[in-house]
């Protein structure tokens, strides 16, 4: 008969002898409201660290402007009316590009995962076509559209149309194959009713992961659009660059992380409400 494991000091029953111990009963997982407070720190300290580096003369202010310079800078803007044009326009680039870019590729991909011979008959296409660069594109966007919003809007589009379109396409050619047989055995032979009994809502959560990758990657396109000439956030800070108005170019900077920390919050609450039903 084996003997009760005495207790430690705190009362706890100590491991029988021989017992191994699970690793992650070393690792105590850390409350959310201290790793809130280890971000909160983070930034404070990389805030810190930057105010530091002009402040002691290792960088000059000109080339890049301590942090506690910024709110001013932004209030000046404001006060101008420039950030909110630029924002305005370069929102509107922006929701133009994301939204035909992901449908298309969100389209096209599921298309192509869903027809063997699509996706051979556009293997070498794709193979030509994806690692082109957005800014390659340039040129062809100037000479087709002139330096007009829809110029942007195009160079928008390529960014995120290609990152939609292979996350759609893997997403459906890895849609278990049982699940379609069994769609078979009830009666959904049609293509159309195993796109939306089978498909779609299998694959929905990497069409979604996809999707928010093409969220982050509209708004490095939007600047790249904007660089040679389109009214926006990129014209702005390619003029306050030219002068050496660096803190002009941060405001700009911080208005994109923001703006997209916002965009990416409400898209992961919306997807966590739509993907409910998979939990």
């Amino acid at each position: 008969m084996t003997s009760p494991t005495p207790p430690d000091q705190s009362g706890a029953a100590l491991p029988a002898p021989g017992k191994r111990i699970p690793p992650s009963a070393f690792l105590a997982k850390p409350s959310r409201r201290y790793r809130g407070l280890w971000a909160l720190l983070g930034v404070i300290a990389f805030l810190a660290v930057w105010e530091a580096v002009p402040r002691l003369g290792l960088v000059r202010p000109v080339l890049l402007p301590p942090p506690s310079a910024i709110p001013q800078a932004f209030a000046a803007e404001v006060r101008s009316g420039a950030w909110t044009d630029a924002i305005l326009q370069s929102l509107g680039h922006y929701l133009w590009g994301l939204v035909i870019g992901s449908v298309g590729g969100i389209a096209a991909g599921v298309l192509t995962g869903m027809s063997r011979r699509l996706e051979d008959f556009t293997s070498w296409v794709v193979r030509l076509l994806r690692p082109i660069p957005g800014l390659a594109w340039v040129p062809f966007a100037i000479i087709w559209f002139g330096i007009t919003p829809t110029a942007a809007i195009f160079i928008i589009v390529l960014g995120v149309f290609w990152i939609n379109y292979f996350a759609a396409l893997g997403a459906v050619q890895a849609v278990d194959r049982d699940l379609l047989e069994l769609a078979d055995a009830f009666g959904h032979r049609s293509t159309p009713a195993k796109l939306v009994k089978i498909v779609l809502p299998a694959a929905s959560g990497a069409i979604l992961a996809g999707l928010r990758t093409g969220l982050g990657q509209a708004w490095m396109s939007v600047v790249a659009a904007e660089l040679f000439g389109v009214p926006g956030l990129g014209q702005r800070m390619m003029q306050a660059s030219s002068l050496l108005a660096t803190d002009i170019v941060i405001v700009y900077m911080a208005t994109m992380a923001l703006f997209y920390g916002l965009v990416d919050m409400g898209f992961v609450a919306l997807r966590d409400r739509m993907m409910r039903w998979k939990a």
